[in-house]
This record gives C-alpha cells, sequence and structure tokens, in this order.
C-alpha cells in the first residue's frame, strides 16, 4: 500500500510539472489564468506556508487544480495510517493475550506486562526455561540451551570461560562474570513461559506478532509519505508563484481571494 502511495507521488510529480509548463507558456503568451477573476497581493511564501500546513492549500488559493490530488493524497495518507497502527494495536492486544492465556498460564497469568523485547523473546523460543533450577543459595541457571534461559547461561560461558563445557571455580572472576551476564539477561519467575503444551497456540502467537509488527511499520513508512507530501506541496506553491510572478513583470503575485471550495 506504501508503495503506491509513493507512485502516485511520482506520477504526480511528472503531471505537476506538465500542467506547470503549460501554464508558463500561457504566461509567455500573455495569458494569465488568474487575470480573469478578483485578485488580491499575496507572496510565495504564504502559500508556501498554507501548503506545508496542509498540502494541495497554497494550491488552492492560486486555484490551481493539482490542489485536489495534494488534498486527496493526505486524505488517503492519514486514513491508511489510522488504520494500519489501529490493525496494530488490535495483534498486540491478540498476542499479548495468548501469551497469558496459554504460556504463562502454568506460571503466571496474572504477572506484569512485559516489554518489546520480552514478546519478541517468546516468538523465538518455545520456552523460557527456569531462572534458578535449585532452590536456595546462589543462582544456578538454566542448562538447556534449546530454552531462552539457558541459550543466555551457554552465551555467557562462551563470552566468560576458557571453556565453555568445563566451569571454573565458583568464586572466580571468570565464574562471577558470567553469572552476572546471565542475571541481568534471564527471564525471572514472574515472566515465565511455555508453549510446549500447545503448539497451535504458539504459531498462532507468531502470526499475530508478525502481523502486529508488520502494521505498525506500515504505519511509520506511511508517515514519511505524508511529510513528502507537505514539502512537495509547499515547494511546488513557492515554485509555481515564483514563475508567474516573473513571467508577470510585477513586483507581487496577482491571485484570487476567495477560496475555490
Amino acid at each position: 500500500m506504501s508503495t503506491r502511495f509513493i507512485t502516485s507521488l511520482l506520477a504526480f510529480v511528472v503531471l505537476s510539472h506538465s500542467l506547470e509548463a503549460q501554464s508558463t507558456r500561457d504566461a509567455a503568451a500573455g495569458v494569465s489564468l488568474m487575470s480573469r477573476q478578483p485578485v488580491a497581493s499575496q507572496s510565495p511564501a504564504l502559500v508556501a506556508v498554507a501548503s506545508a500546513i496542509l498540502p494541495g492549500a497554497g494550491q488552492a488559493i492560486m486555484r490551481q487544480k493539482r490542489s485536489v490530488v495534494y488534498l486527496a493524497l493526505e486524505a488517503a495518507g492519514i486514513g491508511y495510517y489510522v488504520s494500519q497502527h489501529r490493525l496494530g494495536e488490535r495483534e498486540r492486544t491478540r498476542y499479548r493475550n495468548l501469551s497469558r492465556s496459554v504460556a504463562r498460564a502454568a506460571f503466571s497469568p496474572d504477572g506484569p506486562a512485559g516489554t518489546w523485547d520480552y514478546y519478541e523473546r517468546m516468538e523465538k523460543y518455545v520456552a523460557s526455561g527456569e531462572y534458578d533450577v535449585v532452590a536456595g543459595g546462589s543462582v544456578d541457571p538454566e542448562p538447556n540451551a534449546d530454552t531462552f534461559n539457558g541459550a543466555m547461561w551457554l552465551l555467557a560461558r562462551q563470552t566468560y570461560w576458557r571453556d565453555a563445557e568445563t566451569p571454573p571455580p565458583l568464586e572466580s572472576a571468570e565464574y562471577r562474570a558470567a553469572l552476572e551476564f546471565y542475571t541481568s539477561r534471564a527471564v525471572t519467575p514472574e515472566f515465565r513461559w511455555s508453549w510446549t503444551n500447545d503448539p497451535g497456540a504458539f504459531q498462532q502467537y507468531r502470526s499475530a506478532i508478525a502481523s502486529s509488527n508488520n502494521a505498525f511499520r506500515h504505519a511509520e513508512q506511511i508517515v514519511s509519505v505524508l511529510i513528502a507530501n507537505h514539502f512537495l506541496s509547499a515547494v511546488d506553491a513557492y515554485a509555481s508563484l515564483k514563475l508567474r510572478m516573473r513571467h508577470s513583470g510585477e513586483g507581487a503575485a496577482a491571485l484570487v481571494a476567495s477560496w475555490p471550495f
């Protein structure tokens, strides 16, 4: 969808240049599109600011038909942004509800909501694993590297130990550094999860989080298109009026004071 918006903008640039070229030929021939209307003095800065605030406004002041194109692109872009943002929020609510009702149900269904990174991790690992596999004393990390916590402990050992499979003394700097790495990244008990007993729900979760991410990404892309529409409309309005002023040979441009809509 965002690609179609960008294509429309590019097509409009070509069209606007064609229309402006025709306007220039008319002005050179002494034919002013504005001379037949009641006029008031305006400045290029005014129409540029008007178009920067509302795309097409400057063109509408000059009674240029392409103002409708800028306004239509703005309306369609805002509508698309709202729809994609709502879809992203709806899918986000769906995957968070799935995480509570399925993956976290056996551990902490009423636990706190996680960060964006937490839900992304839940998509990549079937289970978080335990935080501390032996109750009491210091933390004993999860050994199963297929779980998230186990993967973090493996990475910690590979990072700080000479041999990831041969533990150094518990009081050594290497072991303490690895353990600190693990405890700062591992999932704590209130966030523990497991999709093991419901792979179907796991697939639904992954689908919902992908849909949410895509929707929010599309919304961000449309914001860029909307900004481009404001900028292009402002530049077009400014350049168009400056061109007419040059061909009119006057110090100010003659513009229609009343709005065409």
